[in-house]
């Protein structure tokens, strides 16, 4: 029977018949490719845009927010495993066609939907068909990924897609060998391209102590958000948690946010946040015009917004992003 191979991430899997590739949910039959998701999310909910993270997108606005099972990285701190590290059937399961997902966003109110919780890239049949319905509809799409995509399904991909937040996890090859199974140019080349294409783009960067926690890791890491992306590109440098395959190592300190959190500024990044830290003043937008709060945060809560439209009240500086 013929092999197939799978040419949407860079696993480039050999699928033989009835074998699934790497991410549990792409197999071959009868010698074709086939999505054993598509329409198939088992998760669906409206989350508060910020809970993403999307800083600078519609703030305040409801996400209508899905996944399927499954995931083409294995990392081993993943706080989503029970439903990215598993096969379809046994999660649950409720069918929702492109059209369905569009009509209960539309319905619910909300300003846009989210791909995210697992792994969009590999539902990305039904990612792509969903984004082309929502975007006709007037929705923003935005994708919450890790960038482990080839080139020519991404920028198909970028065509009807507005905005990402993708993690790069860690600036070494070997930090994505170890730790998730993957490599690292990949991801960079997706941000890269995603820029390039016109999306508005968010890094975040989960800090696990012991790994990627050097004060060295994290100036090279903001240095090439810096040089490939720009200083306006916004950076989360987000709180691990004891999760999944790494439950030995402690919670990040609150003293290495603050760390990475003043070494991006004083790179001269003008948007840096620090997450899953509800009460650090890394949560708040500060112009960086005149340096004033533009939008206080407690968590995914908006306390006050002094740039509606993402203008500045003092100075009317127009901060970057799409605010409406």
């Amino acid at each position: 029977m013929k092999k197939v191979e799978c040419l949407l991430c860079p696993h480039h899997c050999q699928l033989a018949e009835g074998q699934r590739g790497n991410c549990k949910v792409r197999t071959n039959v009868d010698g074709k490719l086939f999505s054993l998701v598509y329409g198939n999310p088992c998760t669906v909910h409206v989350d508060p845009i910020e809970k993403k993270p999307f800083f600078h997108i519609v703030p305040g606005s409801p996400a209508f927010s899905l996944a399927t099972a499954g995931c083409n990285l294995h990392c081993l701190y993943c706080q989503n495993w029970e439903i990215s590290q598993s096969e379809p059937e046994k999660t649950h399961n409720t069918p929702l066609s492109p059209q369905e997902v569009v009509a209960h966003a539309l319905a619910a109110g909300c300003r846009s939907i989210a791909y995210t919780y697992a792994e969009p890239i590999v539902f990305y049949e039904y990612t792509y068909d969903t984004c082309r319905l929502a975007k006709d509809s007037g929705l923003l799409n935005a994708l919450v990924t890790a960038g482990y995509i080839e080139q020519k399904p991404l920028k198909e991909l970028c065509s009807v897609v507005q905005a990402a937040t993708v993690t790069l996890k860690g600036i070494t090859d070997d930090f994505y060998r170890r730790m998730c199974g993957g490599t690292l140019k990949p991801v960079q080349d997706c941000i890269v391209t995603m820029k390039k294409m016109g999306l508005w783009v968010e890094i975040i960067h989960l800090i696990v102590p012991t790994w990627n926690d050097s004060d060295s890791d994290i100036r090279t890491l903001t240095r090439w958000v810096k040089n490939n992306c720009g200083v306006e590109t916004p950076v989360h440098f987000s709180r691990f948690w004891p999760m999944h395959k790494l439950q030995n190592l402690p919670p990040t300190p609150e003293q290495t946010l603050t760390r990475a959190w003043e070494i991006a500024k004083a790179e001269g990044m003008h948007f840096v946040y620090v997450g899953n830290m509800p009460s650090h003043p890394g949560n708040n937008t500060y112009c960086p015009s005149c340096q004033d709060l533009a939008i206080e945060r407690h968590g995914y809560e908006i306390i006050r917004n002094q740039a509606p439209k993402g203008i500045c009240k003092k100075c009317n500086h127009q901060l970057p992003g799409i605010w409406q």
